[in-house]
């Protein structure tokens, strides 16, 4: 019985996580209420409070680490069978601003301050943490290979990195939403706006 309901309780979860992703894809990440959530699942919104002690930033939360976890996959899955370099640098670029056009709710969440209040609880902080080591163990082994200078894995190449990543997305999220990765107007401009690092972090 404990696993039963322990089974039930994560379906739920996850139940409720679906459609979280539904209402903030569909109309921002500021429009996502228990209520709407509740009325989705066919519950009444206090029985959600079961699921999510804290209200809604807890439902915030654990969209937030789904959004991390599925980004992290779909990245993965762009360097697949790719040796460590530039290459798989590039690779994962390119799988990660096409994971967000894609997931523009979860996107939003992890790039955009777009809830007042809302703060990632340090558990799910963490993963955001553990990405950015990802990051800097990739750039290290570029470095290591010998395809980038030894500045590329400092905190101003980081940044950088990220800053065109994100605003690759973001424009393209704000400006032309739901056009396709290879189409948009500015997600097709990835591989040239990628050029640009790898001129200046390089070793040419």
């Amino acid at each position: 019985m404990p696993d039963r309901r322990s089974r039930r309780r994560q379906d739920t979860i996850e139940e409720a996580l679906h459609h979280g992703v539904q209402v903030i894809t569909e109309q921002g990440v500021g429009a996502l209420t228990i209520s709407e959530v509740a009325r989705r699942l066919g519950m009444r919104a206090p029985s959600l409070y079961k699921y999510f002690p804290s209200g809604l930033h807890a439902l915030y939360d654990a969209l937030f680490a789904r959004g991390m976890e599925e980004a992290k996959a779909a990245t993965e899955r762009a360097v697949a069978g790719l040796a460590p370099g530039a290459a798989r640098l590039r690779a994962a670029g390119r799988g990660y601003v096409r994971w967000a056009v894609e997931n523009p709710g979860l996107a939003q969440l992890l790039h955009w301050r777009a809830v007042p209040g809302f703060e990632p609880s340090p558990g799910v902080m963490a993963l955001s943490h553990a990405g950015q080591q990802l990051l800097a163990d990739e750039l290290q082994a570029a470095v290591d290979a010998g395809e980038l200078r030894a500045e590329a894995n400092d905190e101003e190449a980081i940044d950088t990195w990220t800053v065109l990543l994100s605003g690759l997305m973001t424009q393209q999220m704000a400006n032309e939403p739901g056009a396709p990765f290879d189409e948009g107007r500015f997600t097709r401009l990835t591989d040239p706006v990628l050029d640009l690092w790898f001129e200046r972090y390089g070793t040419h």
